[in-house]
């Protein structure tokens, strides 16, 4: 899958419906009929939405974790907690969960960003904070997290 690109403000109805914009729609197309994963995100107080593509590939990652391990087994139940196989309907729809919402916080405002292969889905309001960067200096990030990627065959370091 090509790495799904952009940010979109939308709105939750009063049934946790969102329409998904048509520039988004358009990257998710080819995996309309297989339909989606929707679910609480590790790190943040968002949700992550996963073509179902890339859910098996990440399903087959943790399918190797011996389940002997008690770490292993905390691991995939709270991964897993609260996951969802969700459709995006012919009105071009997402409904999210009542304990979803709940657990991000999505009222009515809500961002749809682009994570490489996934969507976040996030409240507006949490989406600002956590891009804000007051607790984050983007630059040492990007130094730290990039910085060691020399290779060069790509042109970008």
């Amino acid at each position: 899958m090509k790495a799904i690109v952009g940010t979109y403000e939308c709105k939750a109805d009063s049934k946790g419906r969102i329409m998904i914009p048509a520039p988004l729609k358009k990257q998710l197309a080819g995996g309309l009929e297989d339909g989606f994963v929707l679910k609480r995100s590790v790190f943040q107080p968002c949700l992550e939405l996963y073509p179902m593509a890339e859910w098996n590939k990440m399903m087959e990652k943790i399918n190797k974790l011996n389940r002997f391990v008690k770490k292993n087994n905390d691991f995939i139940r709270r991964f897993t907690a609260g996951v969802k196989e969700v459709e995006i309907d012919a009105a071009g729809r997402l409904l999210i969960a009542k304990d979803l919402m709940a657990f991000s916080g999505i009222d009515s405002n809500v961002v749809l960003s682009s994570a490489v292969n996934i969507v976040e889905i996030w409240d507006k309001d949490k989406y600002e904070q956590s891009i804000d960067g007051s607790d984050v200096d983007f630059a040492d990030l990007a130094e730290e997290v990039m910085g060691n990627l020399n290779d060069g065959e790509d042109g970008i370091s």
